[in-house]
């Protein structure tokens, strides 16, 4: 079972690489004691351009500690928790393969996975890495997005206890190699999943297939 290393709420950031919001709350940074998970989000974050993200399929996106290792590693530097803008830094749980429709509970909380992130201009320019979406898409570890299912409060160390997952077997990672890296093959996989994602991420993956 993984565990939560640490709760990330935003600092908000202006600047060129901001995109037409002109702020960002990409830059997460961590927080000591209880933090409130609701169907609207994660209390004391703040989210700047609600275009594309706030949503109540967004209403927080896990990151595996692991994978900003690996970055670190990649890039030459360090990489902390909420630096890839997740609400919650997990350790020793695999969010990219998380099954679509996987309910956790962490803390009081009940959350559900609703689907992968996609890299975007901001993310790039927070980073400062030239073709840095092209290099997260190729890795293929986007980490999930998650719904409230059940308000409650998540802390640093607590548990992550999958309670149910869809048995149609399609991960987080599966959806972002259809959408993303055009793996046709994927189709046919991938498909029994629509009925678990979110209408507008169901479109697009409808498209795809």
């Amino acid at each position: 079972m993984g565990y939560v290393e640490s709760v990330n709420v935003a600092v908000v950031w202006t600047g060129a690489w901001t995109g037409r919001a002109g702020r960002t709350g990409i830059d997460k940074r961590p927080v000591t004691g209880p933090v409130e998970f609701t169907g609207t989000g994660v209390t004391g974050d703040s989210v700047c351009d609600t275009k594309h993200h706030g949503a109540w399929y967004q209403a927080a996106y896990s990151f595996d500690v692991e994978e900003l290792r690996y970055w670190s590693a990649e890039l030459g530097r360090e990489l902390v928790p909420g630096n890839a803008g997740e609400n919650l830094s997990l350790t020793g749980q695999d969010t990219s393969a998380a099954v679509i429709g996987e309910r956790w509970r962490i803390g009081s909380a009940v959350l559900r996975v609703t689907g992968p992130r996609q890299p975007c201009r901001v993310f790039q320019g927070f980073w400062d890495v030239e073709q840095f979406i092209k290099l997260f898409t190729e890795h293929g570890r986007p980490g999930a997005y998650l719904a409230v299912e059940e308000a409650g409060r998540i802390t640093a160390g607590d548990g992550v206890e999958v309670i149910s997952r869809p048995e149609h077997g399609v991960t987080v990672g599966d959806v972002f190699a259809l959408t993303m890296q055009r793996r046709g093959e994927l189709s046919e996989h991938v498909a029994p999943v629509l009925p678990d994602l979110p209408e507008k991420w169901r479109a697009k993956v409808a498209k795809a297939l």
